[in-house]
């Protein structure tokens, strides 16, 4: 048997004559169940956070993205269509044609984005799963556009208002005068849609077909400003980046959506750690108790440990009966912790009791990632504790 396990047990559930050692006990233990509870509804709770995030990109942005490193637009030759039809990692591809624009309504203006894109882009991105109002473009509807939630407000346009259509504006190229009555391209669409998503993307966007902003902007053929890509399932975006960045050169530049967004997934991943740090900085308090549990053990045990000692028990063995108290305690509270935290991160994912908006549920999510980092950090910082506690014990203090 190991002798100073054993003890360790005896001493960690067995009451002491003295009830104020008993009750430091219980406040240690609550506190290391509900630091670790803390900590992993927190970690929980950002990587549902996290993942939801990263749903509303997949629905403004593809995993691929091609522009030219040299001027707005290119020419979409043979080559760059063989090289992508013929790599097994892609999907879908869609040419597009994207601009700044000026938008104006019933004596209104706004500053957008014009997107021109193919048939097939709803199946490069999930845009068509956010309409809101309305529908996505149809081929059969020339002239048409969907538009953000966001610019539909700053420009009171619903959809389908026949009676006044919204003009799309576009500086004409070239340089000396310009004449101010006609110094602009003009396309006018009825509005068939209205799309919702982060109020970036709301407020960014007219999406029409790449026929008609082709035609705005006076492209010829094949002439677009850019290739978005879906990737097959599986496939590492950046391993498919640097094949497609060498297929293609230096006269293309090829981004990942994580590159696309390179400032939104760096705020996610720090505020992230940011919080277990600060969480972490709770349990590390919380464990404090325990020290202070295991020292007032060591003292209301004086007695036993001067037996103990007689009877053959060395210095290191003593330490060690309260090193694996102190642990014991510490995975006893940390286990209670992690199954209310488990309970109550599964009870949101199912009933969704918190939430964000009247339709929103906070978003939480379970990973076994996330388990093991809280039960490697209450693991490693209570030993750490319980050898700061067990420190105190010497042969001085034993035969004192």
């Amino acid at each position: 048997m190991n002798f100073p396990l054993y003890i360790a047990k005896r001493y960690l559930f067995s009451k002491t004559s003295n009830n104020a050692i008993n009750i430091i006990t219980i406040i240690a233990s609550f506190g290391v169940i509900v630091g670790s509870l803390a900590l992993f509804i927190i970690l929980s709770g950002f990587s549902g956070l996290r993942t939801f995030s990263y749903s509303l990109l997949d629905v403004s942005d593809p995993d691929i993205k091609i522009t030219t490193t040299k001027g707005k637009s290119f020419l979409y030759t043979s080559d760059v269509n063989n090289i992508l039809e013929n790599n097994t990692s892609v999907k879908a591809i869609s040419k597009i044609v994207e601009e700044r624009v000026f938008l104006e309504y019933s004596d209104k203006n706004e500053i957008a984005y014009i997107k021109g894109v193919e048939e097939n882009y709803t199946s490069i991105t999930n845009i068509d799963s956010v309409i809101n109002m309305g529908n996505w473009l149809f081929k059969d509807q020339p002239k048409t556009a969907v538009i953000g939630n966001g610019i539909s407000r700053k420009l009171s346009l619903g959809i389908h208002n026949f009676g006044e259509p919204l003009s799309i504006l576009v500086p004409k190229p070239g340089t000396g005068f310009i004449n101010p009555i006609n110094a602009f391209h003009t396309l006018d669409v009825q509005i068939v849609g209205l799309y919702s998503g982060t109020e970036e993307f709301e407020s960014k966007f007219v999406f029409v077909s790449l026929k008609d902003a082709m035609q705005l902007l006076k492209f010829k053929e094949n002439q677009i400003t850019g290739i978005e890509i879906k990737l097959n399932e599986n496939i590492d975006a950046d391993l498919f980046r640097d094949e497609i960045q060498a297929q293609l050169g230096d006269q293309f530049k090829v981004q990942t959506k994580q590159q696309l967004n390179e400032v939104f997934y760096k705020v996610i991943n720090t505020e992230n750690f940011v919080s277990y740090l600060i969480f972490t900085l709770i349990v590390i308090i919380a464990l404090f108790n325990v020290i202070g549990a295991i020292i007032m053990m060591i003292i209301d045990k004086k007695e036993n440990l001067k037996t103990l000692f007689s009877l053959g028990a060395t210095v290191k063995d003593i330490k060690r009966v309260f090193v694996l108290q102190g642990f014991l305690l510490t995975v006893l509270g940390m286990s209670i912790g992690l199954f209310l935290g488990l309970i109550l991160v599964l009870i949101q994912q199912k009933f969704g009791l918190f939430m964000i908006t009247q339709n929103l549920p906070y978003p939480v999510e379970f990973k076994f990632s996330n388990l093991l980092i809280v039960i490697a950090t209450i693991i490693i910082l209570g030993f750490i504790a319980s050898k700061i506690a067990s420190s105190r014990i010497s042969r001085e203090f034993i035969e004192k």
